[in-house]
């Protein structure tokens, strides 16, 4: 079976093998997929971390051999390395260009301020980087979030550029240990249940339905009334047992809470 890897910043990942097509996703620096299907131009991939299917542009991302791939394995850590800021610039040692990269990357064979990606080295700022997973405590939560507000809204996106509801979830919690599947409809399935907002805890995330009942929206609580979420932009806004009451909408409930659920460090 074909692996690939991804070696840009950022790659979109489209619902149907065309440019102009929606974006379901995004692939990381770092990120590895199958391939479940191909042409000349187009494939199918599957990413490894999470299961998401869609389609990329071929040259947006590298084909690995079995010794690259066997390298590849050898440099995972159950718990590695991650770009804890919204952006960060690593430099490559073996030309000196930089090459951007966002929040949740993984940095392979991290160490002090180094990792390497097939054979090629990077020096990146150690103050960017989450060298080990997080403890999901206030201070933490509070010191990662708060970069993250302002972001915009992007259906797909999981960048500094742009986020998606699920995206945010995501990619913060990765910074936690917590490896979360992409979409809210699917994070839900996930975790422990928390049966109330009095019973819940910094970080345990919260879901919303649309009036058909489907699962629409997630957001991550900051305390039992206050949630940060991707809607419009990455936000700050009142909770309570009925949803999201928003001062910036009118004084009015914007998303009806579903359920509340505890995320644990994966093992």
């Amino acid at each position: 079976m074909v692996k690939v890897i991804v070696l840009h910043s950022v790659v979109p990942v489209r619902s149907e093998a065309r440019e102009t097509a929606g974006m379901e996703t995004q692939l990381l620096f770092a990120e590895t997929c199958t391939v479940m299907e191909q042409n000349p131009r187009w494939m199918l991939v599957k990413n490894d971390a999470d299961g998401q299917q869609g389609w990329v542009d071929a040259k947006m991302v590298t084909i690995l051999n079995d010794d690259e791939w066997q390298q590849v394995q050898d440099s995972r850590k159950e718990q590695p390395a991650r770009v804890k800021m919204p952006m960060a610039y690593a430099v490559s040692k073996n030309n000196g260009q930089t090459i951007p990269l966002t929040a949740g990357t993984c940095l392979p064979n991290y160490h002090n301020g180094q990792f390497e990606v097939l054979g090629v080295p990077f020096q990146i700022d150690p103050e960017m980087v989450a060298e080990q997973a997080l403890e999901m405590t206030e201070s933490n939560v509070l010191s990662i979030v708060r970069f993250f507000l302002n972001i915009p809204y992007l259906w797909g996106g999981k960048n500094a550029m742009g986020l998606d509801c699920s995206g945010f979830t995501q990619v913060v919690h990765s910074l936690f240990g917590h490896s979360l599947l992409r979409n809210a409809g699917e994070q839900i399935t996930q975790g422990e249940r928390i049966e109330s907002l009095q019973d819940a805890q910094i970080g345990d995330l919260v879901f919303f339905d649309h009036e058909d009942g489907k699962i629409s929206h997630v957001g991550m609580l900051i305390d039992s009334q206050r949630v940060i979420h991707c809607s419009g932009r990455v936000k700050v806004e009142s909770i309570d047992e009925q949803g999201i009451f928003s001062v910036e909408a009118g004084n009015t409930y914007t998303h009806h809470l579903v359920q509340i659920r505890r995320i644990h460090t994966t093992k």
